[in-house]
């Protein structure tokens, strides 16, 4: 089990353009494991192997990688900073034990670095911060941490402080071990010097301490009691402090550097080591029975029956299918037989991979605290759990956002058609926010995403990866429909088939609610058995998703089912399930329906001279700056947008600020369409 305690199993994610990917391909040159830094800029980070990261200079779809440092594995996944690509950052997340969120040290907290802090305190994931880029004119350390503790509502413990500012950064400064860390330009950051702090640094320092050992005194009784008795505190103890109120999320270390110019890096990696947690530093992981539905726990020992959680599936053009998953506990070697729940089917595992970017390496086996992927798999989806044939675990499956913005796509060439559909369904087993459906009536296949990036990609990949020449149609949003009142409906069915009467009636009551669909039936089992709840759910289940006032799906309504008849004498499902989409047709007609629309959560950082300008044109595509914050001579406008008026705007904004302007937006929550709008966009419905 020693090996173990050797192990780390973290993440690095940031806001787009903060930096992550540049510090990973920096440990990953400083621990060995590459021969030459790549760069982002210039299309040659190891992370971003796909062509599309390539030439857009960004991290479309996670990656995996190990490498080595003191004498420790560290299994390192490179997640994307665009909000288009979220999922991959929350289902790696899912599986890691500790997580590196990089921060740019002159945006700060920015809007999907909150997103990421959140979706890590979802999964109680332990942290390190890394402030980045403070070699960058407008960088400022302090400020980004007290924008951690207003933005984020944590507890930020610095253990080190840059050393000079902007273009002026040459170094950091560690505070638990007081020495001053010097990287050698000519090496490319491989070789530094540990120096003693310079005279004009020494109070800085030992203010900055004193604040560092107040917080670790809170959550550490031996070292309140030296700090109180004005002993000295070892370095030791300064370190196992750390460590234990990391892992319990009482703070979070902040460390800093420029990857960029590679400073920092040696003692990020120390960090990691010390203060993130081995995987038995942390509770074992729950699950239940698949059968009885019994609470089951596995821990990260190798005794224990194997156990493992698929969190990503990637669609290889050599090998086929390969299922990434995390070992919770026991092993797994090639050639032993497995169970996949929640099908219940028996498979063999023939290849084990360990994974280096899109490069690979067979092994004969992957142990308890171990990532690595399976090739071959069918049948299988992200979120699926492997686990022992003999002591069966499903691990809570994975939830994904529903898509927001939509678009027709049709081969070229009719020989295409088949193509089309085969690659299709593989993105969409790669990327289970990407969905695929075929409308009936307009014989129209239809794709549907996160946001405008997302389908561009996924249209790229389809023609240059798999292919498949198509065209695509404009993205559209995708609406919802909604009831702003209550309201009740009566159902009947009666007929004779084959000689038998099929009959019934089902009152329903309807009425607005915050989130959602809830369906609920509080009604006799002599009016409605209870046998029938499930057919006349998936009714009322069906009708929500088609829609009634102009085919989008219903959400944000309570159906309670309150009355009912049927005949006893032949009991029908049929019957039921027809009398239920009556009673809801009628009760939704007189429910005041209305539509719903997407509005996204939008921060834009412009120089000052722009504000006006881009105020005036947000306010023009009916949205609202909720907040204006100062960042020396730039602005941060934060607001809303409805998703609609988004189309374009990344066009739109380097027009009105000369280019200088950059923006970043997530989905926020749906909101009602104003009546003027309804009448623009679906000019034959009527509102009453």
């Amino acid at each position: 089990m020693e090996y173990i305690k050797r192990i780390r199993n973290i993440g690095i994610a940031a806001h787009i353009d903060a930096g992550k990917t540049t510090t990973t391909e920096r440990i990953l040159y400083y621990t060995g494991k590459i021969y030459r830094m790549g760069e982002v800029d210039e299309g040659t980070a190891t992370m971003d192997w796909m062509i599309q990261e390539k030439e857009r200079g960004i991290t479309i779809t996670a990656a995996a990688t190990t490498c080595f440092w003191r004498d420790h594995q560290i299994n390192i996944i490179d997640t994307p900073g665009h909000v288009d690509f979220t999922i991959e950052v929350e289902r790696c997340l899912k599986v890691l034990d500790g997580a590196v969120i990089v921060f740019c040290g002159v945006g700060g907290v920015e809007s999907q670095t909150e997103t990421v802090w959140h979706q890590a305190d979802k999964y109680r994931v332990p942290r390190i911060a890394f402030v980045n880029k403070l070699d960058r004119i407008g960088s400022d350390f302090e400020r980004v941490i007290k924008m951690m503790e207003e933005r984020l509502s944590l507890k930020p413990l610095p253990i080190q402080i840059p050393y000079g500012e902007e273009e002026n950064f040459q170094g950091v400064i560690d505070l638990v071990e007081e020495v001053l860390y010097i990287w050698y330009e000519e090496t490319l950051g491989a070789k530094y010097d540990k120096l003693s702090i310079p005279e004009e640094y020494r109070e800085k320092v030992k203010l900055a301490k004193e604040k560092m050992i107040e917080i670790l005194s809170e959550e550490d009784e031996e070292i309140l009691e030296k700090y109180l008795k004005g002993e000295e505190i070892s370095i030791d103890l300064i370190k196992r402090a750390i460590r234990k109120g990391t892992l319990k999320l009482k703070f979070y270390p902040v460390l800093c550097g420029s990857a960029l110019k590679n400073k920092g890096i040696q003692p990020l990696l120390d960090a990691i080591i010390d203060y993130l947690p081995s995987p038995i530093d942390l509770p074992p992981a729950v699950g239940f029975h698949p059968k009885n539905n019994n609470i089951e726990e596995r821990k990260a020992d190798i005794s224990q029956p194997f156990s493992a959680l698929i969190f990503k599936i990637q669609n290889d053009f050599n090998r086929g299918l390969l299922s990434y998953f995390r070992v919770y506990s026991g092993k797994i070697r090639i050639g032993k037989q497995i169970l996949v729940v929640p099908t219940m089917e028996k498979i063999r595992v023939n290849k084990i991979l360990l994974m280096h970017a899109n490069k690979q390496e067979e092994i004969e086996e992957l142990k308890a605290g171990e990532i690595g992927a399976i090739v071959g798999l069918k049948n299988v989806k992200t979120g699926y759990t492997l686990c022992d044939l003999h002591a069966p675990i499903a691990f809570e499956p994975l939830t994904f956002p529903e898509p927001v913005i939509f678009a027709t796509i049709e081969p070229k060439t009719k020989k295409d058609e088949k193509k089309l559909q085969e690659s299709l369904e593989l993105l969409s087993i790669e990327d289970p926010t990407f969905k695929v459906k075929y409308d009936e009536e307009t014989g129209q296949r239809i794709i549907m995403g996160m946001g405008e990036l997302h389908l561009e990609i996924i249209t790229d990949r389809l023609q240059r990866d798999y292919g498949v020449p198509c065209y695509v149609g404009k993205p559209q949003v995708s609406y919802r429909e909604t009831i702003r009142k209550e309201s009740t409906g009566i159902g009947k069915f009666s007929r004779i088939i084959d000689n038998k009467l099929h009959q019934a009636e089902i009152k329903i009551k309807i009425s607005p609610k915050e989130k959602g669909i809830n369906i609920i039936f509080n009604v006799d089992e002599e009016k409605i058995p209870e046998i029938f709840y499930s057919k006349i759910e998936e009714t009322l289940m069906g009708v929500a998703n088609s829609g009634l006032l102009i085919g989008y799906p219903i959400t944000n309504i309570l159906i309670e089912i309150f009355d009912g008849a049927y005949n006893k004498e032949n009991p029908s499902d049929f019957a039921f399930q027809i009398a239920a989409n009556n009673a809801f047709n009628e009760a939704y007609k007189n429910a005041s329906p209305t539509i719903l629309e997407p509005i996204m959560s939008i921060e834009i950082l412009t120089p000052e001279e722009y504000v006006g300008t881009i105020i005036n044109d947000l306010v023009a595509r009916r949205g609202k700056i909720l907040k204006i914050e100062v960042i020396k001579e730039y602005r941060v406008l934060s607001g809303i947008v409805p998703l609609k008026e988004t189309f374009g705007y990344a066009t739109a904004i380097r027009s009105l600020s000369s280019g200088r302007a950059t923006y970043s937006m997530h989905f926020s929550h749906y909101d009602i369409l104003p009546e003027e709008e309804i009448k623009k966009i679906f000019p034959y419905l009527e509102i009453k």
